[in-house]
């Protein structure tokens, strides 16, 4: 008879633990950590303990989770506020890279306007295809040489496109040494935020 075939007997015929008790309270199992046999009682009350540690270290990360969601949407939040307080464009080009550094620790930031700074044509066309930000291992087309001196050290990037309407403005691009600070499955939704709340500070600004 096979495994399966006793497994499968058992778990049709519930009845047979009630018709042999004593049986059960005779079964030994090897212990998970290896030494020594212990009761099939024994052997349940340790899987159920083990469930509970994964369960609390999946509540645990989930709360932290949580507190760097809210940690983030309080930093999106003052970067918003600041950025209002500007009182001209010079200004507001101006801060955007400090804001980006001072409140979420990103080491480089560099903003191109389209109006200022034409792009070339296969940039413009990077950024009108992305509907969200986008993060890359590499710097995308001629946008590299936007960090000076900083660009061969740099090994990660967001791209955030910037729009009014349905046209766009310009990019904002954050940058760090760091490969892992921005990669291509990390989540946008943050960096979405910031990009809409640049576009609109920049808006009234910019020639329509």
């Amino acid at each position: 008879m096979k495994s399966e075939d006793v497994a499968h007997y058992l778990l049709n015929t519930p009845e047979f633990f009630e018709e042999h008790l004593e049986t059960l309270a005779q079964i030994n199992l090897p212990h998970p950590h290896g030494g020594r046999t212990i009761s099939l009682g024994e052997r349940q009350l340790l899987a159920l303990r083990e469930k509970n540690k994964l369960l609390e270290k999946r509540l645990h990360e989930l709360v932290e989770f949580a507190k760097e969601n809210d940690a983030l949407q309080h930093k999106v939040h003052e970067f918003t506020t600041a950025l209002f307080a500007a009182r001209d464009l010079a200004t507001l080009q101006e801060m955007i890279p400090h804001l980006l550094r001072d409140i979420f620790s990103v080491p480089h930031a560099a903003l191109r306007l389209w109006q200022i700074t034409p792009p070339s044509m296969e940039l413009l066309m990077f950024t009108d295809d992305q509907p969200k930000p986008v993060c890359l291992h590499q710097a995308a087309h001629d946008t590299g040489h936007w960090f000076g001196e900083s660009a061969a050290q740099l090994h990660s990037f967001a791209y955030l496109p910037l729009h009014a309407g349905s046209v766009s403005i310009g990019l904002l691009v954050l940058a760090s040494e760091d490969k892992q600070r921005f990669y291509p499955e990390m989540g946008t939704v943050f960096l979405q935020r910031i990009s809409e709340a640049v576009g609109s500070a920049l808006h009234p600004y910019l020639d329509h």
